[in-house]
């Protein structure tokens, strides 16, 4: 049977919407979409579309690690926009954040997120580098 893990990290701004950051089976990550927020939940750069992908990339980043993983071992993602126009921002930041060969990608515009504030969101699936102890 595979083992299955749930990626926890402290503090989780997760934990009161009832949701798992992500879980590790075997060797695969799966990560809950990342969103600019906080460690308290709170949105980052409301209205300001580069702060929020910054800090929806360290939210990945972090809980990667946390599972084993690293950004560079990301092999799908789903990114979630407000607004396709951003779309040019995102080849960009895919370029800074992930290295070739990147990962497969999904773009969606959706009306709206979680929050009327937010602007961008990604989920991954990630392949595992490392074991990781289980709490």
């Amino acid at each position: 049977m595979m083992k299955v893990q749930r990626i926890v990290i402290v503090p989780d701004p997760y934990q009161p919407f009832r949701l798992a950051q992500g879980y590790r089976v075997g060797d695969l990550l799966f990560i809950s979409g990342q969103a600019a927020i906080d460690g308290e939940g709170q949105i980052v750069g409301s209205g300001d579309f580069d702060t929020q992908a910054k800090q929806v990339f360290e939210n990945l980043d972090r809980v990667l690690r946390s599972g084993g993983s690293s950004l560079r071992n990301v092999i799908k993602v789903t990114i979630f926009l407000t607004d396709m126009s951003n779309f040019d921002k995102i080849v960009e930041l895919r370029r800074k954040y992930f290295s070739a060969p990147y990962p497969a990608d999904t773009i969606v515009e959706v009306r709206s997120l979680y929050s009327k504030d937010a602007l961008i969101e990604i989920e991954a699936i990630a392949i595992a580098d490392e074991a990781v102890e289980t709490s």
